[in-house]
């Protein structure tokens, strides 16, 4: 009988502490999305100096053509200097973000958005300078600071539809 009793007991706490962690990763999830919002929330408004709540002081960014910005301050100038000039009426739309925890603290998230067109690097159309509207898919690192995920380093890059075509990974699923 003991035995029965022992095994019982040992599910519970099995099953609890599943059940424990899977509240835990959805909750975390949920965090994770709500920085997102708030990073969405900035290019929106096109307004960066809301930064703080939801990147790390040390947080790296590499944009779609490789422009490296290292630091909290670097990432808030360059976008918001960007903002001011070629963004500021340029639609961004969530599609979709995929979370992977690499430990408790530390996860990895792949942003696909949808950006609109615009006109670098001033916003006026020169005939020769338009980036056309597309995909991107942005790969996020955040870590879990005083029980609050921020963002620690992203790297952006735009998807190109024809190559993605070709994608041998994806033709072998067919």
């Amino acid at each position: 009988m003991n035995r029965y009793l022992m095994l019982a007991a040992l599910l519970t706490l099995l099953f609890g502490t599943a059940y424990g962690q899977k509240s835990t990763m959805a909750a975390d999830e949920k965090a994770i999305q709500n920085t997102v919002d708030a990073m969405l929330k900035s290019w929106h408004t096109h307004n960066y100096n809301d930064i703080a709540t939801w990147a790390t002081p040390d947080a790296d960014w590499v944009n779609v053509v490789g422009m490296w910005w290292k630091g909290r301050e670097e990432v808030r100038l360059a976008h918001q200097v960007f903002h001011d000039m070629f963004f500021k009426t340029t639609p961004l739309t969530q599609q979709s973000l995929t979370i992977r925890f690499v430990t408790p603290e530390v996860a990895i998230g792949h942003l696909l958005w949808h950006i609109g067109a615009y006109y670098p690097p001033d916003g006026i159309d020169h005939g020769t300078n338009k980036r056309p509207e597309g995909d991107d898919l942005a790969t996020l690192v955040f870590v879990k600071k005083d029980g609050k995920w921020l963002l620690t380093a992203a790297q952006n890059v735009s998807i190109n539809a024809q190559a993605a075509a070709s994608n041998p990974v994806t033709m072998s699923r067919k």
